[in-house]
């Protein structure tokens, strides 16, 4: 006589096999050595106190395996403020000053820009190559003709295809537009696990940007919440209004947070790091 197959038992046996499989790689011993994450971008150092002594570190933005998001209200320079991360990553320049130090080795930078057309974006990437004089390993793509899925999809195409081990940084400028609702949980849900995914499996560091929500330092919706949760660096930009200076803050680290700083934006329309030897100018 013809039995019929227990589905619920095969996709239980389905699902005990896949935990089998993954279990080692999720399995933290104790006594195994666990390296830090690579530095992928730092600003400053800082010191602390060990049993063998004081000890003097690099403060990092960015590790290598990990996302950061930046946070600001509009009109906060956040497109000039991206250039800045960016240029300093691909190479060391005066605009970004001495203590930016950049670990990118061979690896590529993938940017993405959600928000603005061709001209406009083309204009801020020729910043980045410009301030970090190269225009090699890296690699710029506007969004913004195509649907919230298919920029998901899409980010995703071009990351796989990637050279094997190339990634060092992507940036998304905006991450609000992978979703339909920045106060949608499962989508937002989806695209912060897609974040976290990305960066460990290209072992790379993703940079993304979105607006704080009006009159309040959190950032926009429960996407917001999502990034705050899981993200390594939340960074926060406050520009005072009719001010040239945009100041730059670490609200959250999963490291030490990095020191205060301050940017603006010099006569050659690049964003530049105010430090001791910035010339007197009247801002």
């Amino acid at each position: 006589m013809f039995q019929p197959q227990d589905s619920k038992a095969d996709d239980r046996e389905v699902d005990r096999m896949y935990y089998e499989a993954i279990d080692a790689d999720l399995r933290i011993e104790l006594d195994e050595e666990v390296p830090a994450p690579p530095v992928a971008l730092s600003f400053g150092t800082h010191s602390y106190t060990t049993r063998k002594g004081t000890k003097t570190e690099e403060t990092p933005i960015a590790t290598y395996g990990n996302f950061s998001f930046v946070q600001a209200p509009p009109k906060s320079y956040k497109s000039f403020f991206t250039s800045l991360l960016v240029s300093a990553f691909l190479k060391d320049n005066r605009w970004a000053g001495k203590k930016f130090s950049s670990y990118k080795k061979d690896k590529d930078v993938y940017h993405f820009d959600t928000e603005q057309g061709r001209w406009h974006c083309q204009r801020g990437f020729r910043r980045v190559s410009e301030m970090a004089d190269t225009l090699d390993d890296y690699h710029t793509y506007s969004l913004r003709t195509i649907g919230y899925k298919q920029r998901l999809g899409f980010i995703e195409y071009v990351l796989s295809n990637a050279k094997e081990d190339s990634i060092g940084l992507v940036v998304i400028d905006g991450v609000a537009d992978l979703v339909s609702d920045v106060n949608d949980i499962t989508e937002c849900n989806l695209c912060v696990q897609k974040l976290m995914e990305w960066s460990a499996k290209y072992k790379c560091h993703i940079i993304t940007i979105i607006h704080s929500n009006h009159n309040s330092t959190k950032p926009t919706g429960h996407l917001g919440s999502f990034l705050e949760k899981k993200a390594e660096t939340q960074i926060s930009l406050n520009r005072e209004e009719d001010s040239k200076i945009v100041n730059v803050s670490c609200k959250r680290s999963r490291n030490y947070g990095f020191e205060d700083f301050d940017f603006f934006i010099n006569r050659f329309g690049y964003p530049e790091v105010i430090d001791a030897s910035t010339p007197d100018i009247d801002f």
